[in-house]
């Protein structure tokens, strides 16, 4: 009797002393929300919200306890108080941003990869294309911004200079990021696509992080966690490929190799070049990862070297040009991530490059040797979902020697050592998932020129209806003069311009549309008064310029079975006053319209997949001495179609084949004059045609795996 009496006097005062906890749960709109859950934290105490969204349930808790408020695309609201205080609560619940229809900051810049919310191109896409050979930098060019130039191979964006590009890997700089090639033969990029899984090219507007690059950042991501063992070997009409990758439990060793010699192939199809010794290149790659408790080391390191030697045609010199090369390049790259206490993060990161070439050009001989050096360091603090800080500091070495050697003067020697030191800032704020903000500043101070730069940065993105949405951005953007320049004269001071951007974009389950208009301002543009950059030159930063414009692109890979394909359109208005110009000019490496189809069909039946890629860029300017004027003339439009076949053996064995401009449009890159007239005074032309009219690939990929299934696709 006693304990059933206890058992009473217990519940009796239980009830006696529960506490009423109530409130109501809206949105920032004053809307009700129905369904929201509302419980004391470590408790089973608590309720849902009713049609009204109010709340009211009891505890026997005391004292400081906290309350959750959840609702599905909301944040989770958290309220820590005396329970007696926690009644007539009014709490509003903010849109989660982390969903994936919140808005995204994208003004000039196109994601390839699962490292984004919105991919205009996938890593797949990258190595798939028509007209790319496996290059990275060949697929990118099919995307609007960029400019045709076909016998240089590089990027050239919005109106910028190749070197106006900068590339990093794993947000560390790549000094020497091309292959060397001889005058009107297209280069390549140095590393194998297949070490990356995501690829962030940047038209123009980037982050405050990124410095150095005037018109355009191209950042390239190596996969942080390979996802089995395996080996790939390709044969190739060029030479051969091997690569492997071996896993342990916290660590991993991806290797890649290979051996290119265009003897062969030459032998076959000649080209317009005398050759007296092939291209001839070996490279090698290697990635290891290590995974700590919280973080992630990276070592990256790429080695290769090329040689070659032929007599290339001369409208001045009947019997050509003799042209020599040997070049050892070394890249080392180092980055470690890591994940700290109270949402901060770490990520820092090395890298050196050693660059050297010897060159035979005729009766001198040019050695040049490189040695840069990139260093960084970057916090990263989540106050919120809504509210992200990055900053950090970087320091850029540069030393560049060159010996000139020539049997009718003395030997020369000249070069530069160029430092950087920079420190940058940067918020990311989502007010809500319609409006993102992004806001940097970049200072940097060149050793060199013993002058500070401060580059501010600003992006925005208003999210216009559940599929599309509104970008801007403005930003300031600073870089040294290269080494053809800085060899020879250091009195100068960095180069600038100032970007404009205004994007809009439409993305709709398998379809993306994107259009973008811009404007460039340049200043400080290095002058000098003499044919080419030398000694004797006079050098100034009076060059100015210009490049405003209008970028499309739209993709669909879903309204025809089977079929994906994308089209880019550019139109580009540029000028430019610097080096020798006697005028402001539309440059010589700039087209006003470019134009890319590239098309993929994936045949079922025939376990193939076919591609096509077509470009077209309208002519470029070229100075014909025999009329009045500066650059007075175009070249004809360029015309391309490339198509390649990619036919599966067996779910592991690829046969493959690629042919470039397979209509073979007879393209002219330029005209060269002579230095003289004739009797007549009319100076003698010869068109700069590309060394051969098109290009045949063969290839055959053999991958060995642990599931049985992988294979090559997505490195050809």
């Amino acid at each position: 009797m006693k304990f059933i009496t206890a058992i009473l006097i217990t519940l009796i005062s239980g009830q006696c002393f529960a506490q009423t906890i109530t409130g109501q749960v809206i949105d920032v709109k004053n809307n009700p929300i129905e369904g929201a859950n509302v419980y004391l934290k470590g408790t089973y105490d608590g309720t849902t919200t009713n049609a009204e969204g109010n709340f009211v349930f009891k505890t026997t808790e005391t004292g400081t306890q906290t309350l959750n408020i959840s609702f599905i695309s909301f944040e989770t609201y958290t309220l820590t108080g005396d329970v007696s205080t926690l009644n007539n609560l009014k709490i509003t619940l903010r849109e989660d941003v982390n969903a994936l229809d919140t808005v995204v900051l994208s003004a000039g810049t196109f994601s390839a990869g699962d490292n984004s919310k919105v991919s205009a191109l996938t890593s797949l896409d990258v190595v798939t294309t028509a007209s790319a050979l496996g290059d990275y930098v060949g697929a990118l060019q099919t995307l609007p911004g960029t400019t045709t130039v076909a016998e240089d191979g590089r990027l050239f964006v919005r109106g910028g200079e190749a070197e106006e590009t900068q590339i990093f890997i794993d947000g560390i700089r790549v000094f020497t990021p091309y292959s060397p090639s001889t005058n009107n033969t297209p280069t390549r990029g140095r590393y194998s696509p297949f070490l990356f899984d995501g690829i962030t090219f940047s038209t123009g507007g980037y982050s405050a992080e990124y410095g150095q690059a005037l018109s355009s950042v191209l950042l390239l991501n190596t996969i942080d966690e390979p996802e089995q063992e395996k080996t790939d070997i390709g044969i190739m009409t060029l030479g051969a490929t091997l690569g492997n990758t071996q896993k342990w439990e916290k660590s991993s060793l991806s290797v890649n190799a290979s051996y290119i010699n265009l003897e062969p192939y030459q032998a076959i199809f000649k080209d317009r070049n005398d050759w007296k010794k092939s291209p001839e290149n070996f490279s090698g790659e290697a990635v290891y990862r290590y995974k700590t408790n919280n973080g992630l080391l990276k070592l990256y390191s790429a080695f290769d070297t090329t040689n070659f030697e032929l007599i290339q045609e001369d409208i001045n010199q009947p019997e050509g040009i003799h042209f020599k090369l040997n070049n050892a390049n070394l890249y080392f790259n180092g980055s470690y991530t890591e994940k700290l206490k109270n949402r901060w993060k770490l990520a820092t990161g090395i890298s050196y490059t050693h660059a050297k070439s010897k060159m035979n050009i005729d009766n001198s001989n040019i050695d040049d040797i490189e040695n840069s050096f990139h260093a960084k360091l970057k916090l990263r603090k989540s106050f919120s979902n809504r509210f992200k800080l990055n900053f950090g500091a970087e320091y850029f070495a540069t030393d560049f020697n060159e010996d000139f050697n020539n049997e009718l003067m003395a030997p020369l020697n000249y070069g530069f050592k160029n430092n950087i030191a920079s420190i940058f800032t940067e918020t990311d704020i989502i007010f809500s998932k319609k409006i993102a903000l992004k806001a940097g500043l970049r200072t940097e101070y060149s050793q060199l020129f013993k002058e500070t730069n401060i580059a501010p940065r600003l992006s925005l993105a208003y999210k216009t209806g559940a599929k599309s949405q509104l970008s801007l951005a403005y930003g300031d953007f600073y870089q040294n003069p290269n080494s053809s320049i800085l060899k020879f004269e250091q009195d100068l001071k960095a180069q600038k311009t100032q970007h404009y951007i205004l994007n809009y974009q439409y993305n709709n389950d398998g379809k993306i549309f994107r259009a973008e208009t811009y404007y460039k301002g340049y200043n400080n543009l290095v002058k000098y008064n003499t044919e080419f950059a030398g000694l004797e030159s006079n050098y100034n930063n009076l060059g100015t310029g210009f490049a405003k414009g209008l970028d499309l692109f739209y993709r669909d890979n879903k309204s025809i079975k089977n079929i994906d394909y994308w089209l880019s359109y550019s139109y580009l208005d540029t000028e430019r006053d610097y080096k020798n110009y006697l005028t402001a000019a539309q440059p010589n490496f700039a087209n006003k319209h470019n134009l890319s189809v590239v098309g993929k069909y994936w045949i079922e039946n025939w376990k193939s997949q076919l591609g096509v890629s077509y470009s077209f860029a309208s002519g470029r300017t070229y100075t014909n001495p025999n009329k009045a004027g500066f650059l007075n003339e175009k070249t004809k439009s360029y015309n391309s179609l490339s198509l390649n076949w990619a036919y599966l053996l067996s779910p592991q064995k690829i046969l493959y084949f690629s042919v470039n401009n397979a209509l073979g449009f007879k393209n002219v890159n330029g005209y060269q004059y002579a230095t003289t007239p004739d009797v007549n005074n009319n100076f003698a032309s010869r068109a700069l045609r590309p060394a051969a009219d098109q290009f045949f690939f063969v290839g055959f990929f053999w991958t060995i795996s642990e599931n049985g299934n992988d294979n090559q696709l997505d490195n050809l």
